[in-house]
């Protein structure tokens, strides 16, 4: 499913405009983006959380020239789905 297609849902589930739905589901990824850039975790009862994780910096190996190279320190994020959403998917 891609971005369209969720507008698409959305708009048909809550009895919206396309463009009302598209401004819903655009302000939702903006508000889940802006709390990870701050560091902050985010959870959503019954579909998961998502959380920001620190990568330490580690040395790694180029595989075609052998060299060893320093990897820097990261941000990731980490998503840990919901016992209800795993449920759904194992299915």
């Amino acid at each position: 499913m891609r971005k369209t297609d969720l507008i698409q849902t959305v708009a048909k589930a809550a009895n919206l405009s396309s463009r009302e739905a598209d401004d819903a589901v655009s302000s939702l990824f903006e508000q889940i983006t802006n709390a990870l850039a701050r560091n902050e975790s985010i959870s959503l009862v019954g579909f998961g959380s998502f959380t920001p994780k620190k990568r330490a910096a580690r040395t790694g190996k180029n595989p075609q020239t052998g060299e060893t190279l320093h990897i820097p320190e990261k941000r990731q994020v980490q998503f840990k789905p919901s016992a209800k959403l795993r449920a759904l998917v194992d299915q």
